[in-house]
């Protein structure tokens, strides 16, 4: 068979780790094993009912059968102005808005129009996962920055500067923080937005996880913390994680006008306008009320603390206080090298694998962020399957 059947750059891509988790634990299921997943990114509750109800209505609309704009119907881009200044004071013009087909294609989207082939992106690490393969399709060059349990997992402005190269073009900024729920302080904030301003360089800000903040955190856009990043700023976002719409597939870019056009360009050849009816439910969840999205973040806050407490009380796992989305992150290193459940366990792939065949757990290893030593666990499930889990994590490493 030609070494080149299949493309060399679509042939390189990794799948996404976090599915493979959770796509193996429901085949472990539904051959009939107790097995319990922390793998999946996703709130474990329905759709909001009034967002439900606008999609209903949308599909009896004739003029939802036909194509729309490229870029998004233009309500919703009026609608994801208006909610980005009401949630994170950021102005923006609805022409800087890109719908897209959920946050990965935003993603996806911007790396496209930014990049040109040996462009660096800083990349703070642990990351998720899907970062590095739409940067490697463009041209562009991952540049990992390992953060660490002690440190808060929060990248440092002297970690930055070491790693700024002459070929530096952009650093991605994630905050709260999938996988590793860390969230930068104000201070912190402005700290990076002056250097990537003082070297022009452009900040990706994902902030799909605003809403999801806990105890006594606050989330900081630092679009809005530092203008003095001006044109070189981009936001990403989307309803998936808020408004528990991940499989209705909404996201958005926003960024400086020739930025937008070049996006969306590259849309009109590749998906053209996302799915109207996805759109006017994405309409009724940026413009309508946050009580359902208050009440889930409470939930969340709830399993969040069991977890963190659960899993800190495991002898050698160090787990930080998870500050933000639904992810904890502990790291379990000091568990590495020994053999766990009579199996050699060298690496976090490895305590994965064994926690998973013989716990009936499934967790994402750290490997798949980038670095290995720890492991994600959503706490997006119910609370007796959370407890159930982690008891179980924690019996078989006693």
């Amino acid at each position: 068979m030609s070494l080149d059947r299949i493309s060399r750059r679509v042939g390189a891509i990794a799948p996404s780790a976090t599915l493979a988790v959770s796509n193996k634990a429901k085949a472990m299921r539904a051959a009939g094993e107790n097995v319990i997943g922390f793998g999946a990114g996703e709130p474990d509750f329905a759709t909001p009912q009034h967002i439900v109800e606008a999609a209903i209505k949308a599909c009896s609309d004739p003029l939802m059968h036909k194509y729309s704009a490229v870029g998004g119907l233009p309500e919703l881009k009026e609608a994801i102005a208006v909610k980005t200044m009401r949630d994170s004071g950021y102005e923006v013009e609805a022409s800087q808005v890109l719908v897209t087909n959920g946050g990965k294609h935003a993603v996806y989207n911007c790396f496209e129009a930014l990049l040109n082939p040996g462009d660096e992106v800083l990349l703070p690490a642990p990351y998720w996962t899907t970062y590095p393969e739409p940067i490697a399709l463009a041209g562009g060059v991952t540049v990992p920055l390992i953060t660490t349990a002690e440190g808060g997992f929060r990248v440092t402005v002297e970690q930055l500067e070491a790693a700024r190269t002459p070929n530096t073009k952009a650093l991605v900024f994630v905050s709260p923080s999938n996988p590793t729920g860390a969230i930068y302080p104000e201070e912190e904030i402005r700290a990076i937005g002056r250097w990537a301003a003082e070297h022009d360089i452009w900040v990706i800000a994902d902030e799909i996880y605003e809403h999801l903040v806990y105890g006594g955190n606050e989330f900081h856009s630092i679009a809005t913390l530092c203008p003095e990043i001006g044109d070189k700023m981009i936001v990403l976002n989307g309803v998936a994680k808020t408004y528990a719409m991940t499989g209705w597939r909404v996201g958005w870019l926003i960024g400086p006008a020739d930025l937008v056009k070049a996006a969306q360009n590259l849309q009109s050849h590749s998906t053209s306008n996302v799915a109207n009816v996805a759109q006017a439910a994405a309409l009724a969840a940026v413009s309508g009320p946050l009580d359902a999205v208050h009440q889930m973040r409470e939930a969340f806050d709830r399993r969040r603390t069991t977890m963190y407490s659960m899993l800190s009380s495991i002898e050698g796992v160090l787990c930080p206080e998870p500050q933000g989305a639904f992810y904890a992150y502990p790291d379990f290193s000091a568990l590495l090298g020994n053999e766990i459940g009579g199996h050699r366990v060298d690496t976090t792939l490895d305590l994965a694998d064994v926690l998973l065949e013989q716990a009936k757990v499934a967790v994402v290893p750290g490997e798949a962020f980038g670095v290995g030593g720890g492991a994600r666990l959503s706490f997006a499930l119910g609370d007796d399957d959370l407890r159930e889990g982690v008891g179980r994590i924690a019996d078989f490493l006693s």
